[in-house]
């Protein structure tokens, strides 16, 4: 069967993922020792005790969930000795990062300190209480574009994330989004939900840490993926550095379209998506994105036997 690797994003993380892997892997324990080697702290320790608040905090968040997807798919690596051959990755967000270590484009290494920047200017780029997010269900994308063409006036509104049909996530400035979530419930929305965020993801106001991260990226070294990596900004895959670095460089502040991504790597054959790193998201809105596809999550050791019975005939 044929099938992709994705990734989770921000909103995965929960205090002592990863734990049950890196007590039983050496090739897991090493992963985390060098991201806390290369971050210059102990991220492991915030990973494992805590507190909540503290892996919250968006600098943290997004190595954290990179740390323990690598880490298990290392894991899966070396310590089954399994051979995983996917037709694509790709990731939500962050996880597009973590796709590319996972592909072999970034060492982890990198790709930690790329996201702990990307993460802590994300979280400065806007002032605290002047950034917000909402979750729209049960509306079209269409009506959601009409609705932040009627808030432009107030700020910006824009779409952020198009996670599967019905389900598209606004993002940018408070009094702007909080009209938009108005105007959603008087449009005939199902659900808004406002997202306990501490910043405005993937819209227009993270342009300057588009710029930041372009100039980060030259000190990260590059090499060619494995395997074609989906882009979030354009659902299309990637082969290329070039071209890798353009999306990454966007996508930081153009919405995610999760759902196109879903479809074009089911457009191209994949019939089975193998979930890698905390949480299982990405399998329920695949299931959403694709009718009677296949998944499958692989966050805890226990979980290895289901990917060892995909992998030698099938789910």
């Amino acid at each position: 069967m044929t099938y992709a690797l994705v990734f989770p994003g921000q909103g995965a993380q929960e205090v002592g993922m990863g734990r049950g892997f890196y007590d039983a892997c050496p090739a897991a324990r090493r992963v985390f020792d060098e991201v806390d080697e290369a971050l210059g702290f102990s991220l492991s320790r915030v990973i494992f005790q805590g507190p909540e608040e503290e892996l919250r905090k968006t600098a943290l968040t997004q190595p954290a969930i990179l740390t323990v997807s690598i880490a298990i798919l290392e894991a899966l690596r070396e310590e089954w000795n399994l051979s995983l051959e996917p037709a694509f990755v790709a990731g939500h967000s962050l996880g597009e990062y973590t796709a590319l270590v996972a592909a072999g484009t970034l060492s982890v290494q990198d790709g930690a300190r790329l996201v702990h920047l990307r993460g802590d200017r994300m979280q400065h780029a806007v002032p605290l209480g002047e950034g917000s997010m909402a979750a729209v269900l049960g509306l079209d994308a269409e009506a959601i574009r009409e609705v932040c063409a009627e808030v432009s006036a107030l700020g910006v509104c824009e779409l952020a994330n198009y996670n599967a049909p019905g389900q598209i996530v606004l993002s940018g400035q408070v009094q702007a989004v909080e009209r938009a979530q108005e105007l959603a419930k008087e449009r005939g929305a199902a659900k808004v939900i406002p997202l306990k965020v501490s910043a405005p993801f993937h819209c227009a106001l993270m342009r300057p840490v588009a710029e930041e991260l372009e100039r980060a990226f030259e000190g990260a070294l590059w090499s060619p993926p494995r395997w074609p990596v989906l882009a979030n900004v354009d659902a299309a895959p990637k082969t290329d550095v070039p071209s890798i670095r353009k999306a990454l460089y966007a996508q930081t502040y153009s919405p995610v379209l999760w759902a196109e991504e879903v479809r074009a790597m089911a457009d191209q054959g994949v019939q089975a998506f193998v979930e890698i790193g905390p949480g299982n998201v990405l399998s329920g809105l695949a299931k959403r994105c694709v009718k009677g596809t296949k998944t499958l999550s692989v966050s805890k050791p226990e979980d290895v036997s289901g990917l060892l019975a995909f992998l030698e005939g099938g789910l």
